[in-house]
């Protein structure tokens, strides 16, 4: 395709969050982060398998199509990229038209509907979605009972303490033997999930920002074993039991591999 043509499809469909090179354009290249998300990518590829040869990815919140590319690029057999908006999944559209990649398959579909998908993936690409949503543990849950085979690559913004505190199974209503709430909840490495109210960097669908321990404990608490931790707000996490499934609907959960 002509560097013209090209560039008249990119401005059709503008304004551009992921900046992709196709040929001689970019279709973000004054985008406020840098070269996004590529120069985070670089960050944490390594952690990704680097032959991902037969197996299947699903990205949820695929955007531009970045990551599906990447792990196509990787060898991987079959990538299925999600959206909820039809400009993301058209500009992901294009962008593998004019590099060229064949076997992407994207759809509209957001995360709370995962389970019409009817397969589990090897690889989930999870990133840069859950502070946007309004229940962030239900789609933790949802990805963890339907679509995640066994790995999942995870990433979402993180405010506060990167502290991590050991906090016991259980505890008390109060200091024992006072009316004072149990001091953990005032620890900085406690897990907390910060609600933002209105907006955050001019942007209102910033529902939450979770600390470190908050990221940790919910991906614990929906049946995820972190195997790594390449960037601050990345986590490679791979299916586990669920540790608290006699607690609620996580007691229903399937067997890793089974598909309901």
């Amino acid at each position: 395709m002509a560097p013209e043509l090209i560039r008249a499809r990119v401005a059709e469909l503008a304004p551009w969050f992921h900046n992709i090179r196709l040929g001689d354009v970019e279709t973000a290249p004054d985008h406020f982060l840098g070269d996004y998300p590529r120069f985070k990518f670089e960050m944490f590829a390594h952690a990704i398998p680097a032959d991902l040869t037969g197996k299947t990815v699903l990205d949820i919140g695929c955007n531009a199509g970045f990551y599906s590319v990447e792990m196509k690029r990787r060898g991987a057999a079959r990538v299925v990229g999600i959206d909820s908006d039809e400009r993301y999944l058209a500009q992901a559209r294009l962008a593998c038209e004019v590099l060229e990649f064949d076997g992407i398959e994207f759809r509209n579909l957001d995360v709370y509907q995962v389970a019409q998908l009817g397969e589990r993936f090897d690889l989930v690409i999870f990133m840069g979605v859950l502070y946007h949503l309004r229940h962030p543990l239900l789609a933790l849950d949802l990805i963890r009972e339907h679509v995640a085979g066994d790995l999942m690559l995870f990433q979402t913004l993180q405010q506060g303490s990167t502290e991590v505190l050991d906090v016991p199974a259980d505890y008390p209503f109060f200091e024992p033997g006072t009316t004072t709430p149990p001091a953990f909840f005032d620890a900085p490495g406690y897990p907390k999930l910060h609600f933002i109210e209105r907006e955050f960097a001019h942007d209102w669908t910033n529902w939450w920002a979770p600390n470190t321990a908050a990221s940790r404990a919910m991906l614990r608490a929906a049946g995820f074993t972190i195997e790594a931790q390449p960037e601050g707000d990345v986590y490679l996490c791979r299916v586990s039991e669920v540790p608290y499934a006699k607690y609620g609907p996580a007691a229903v959960y399937p067997a890793k591999g089974e598909v309901r």
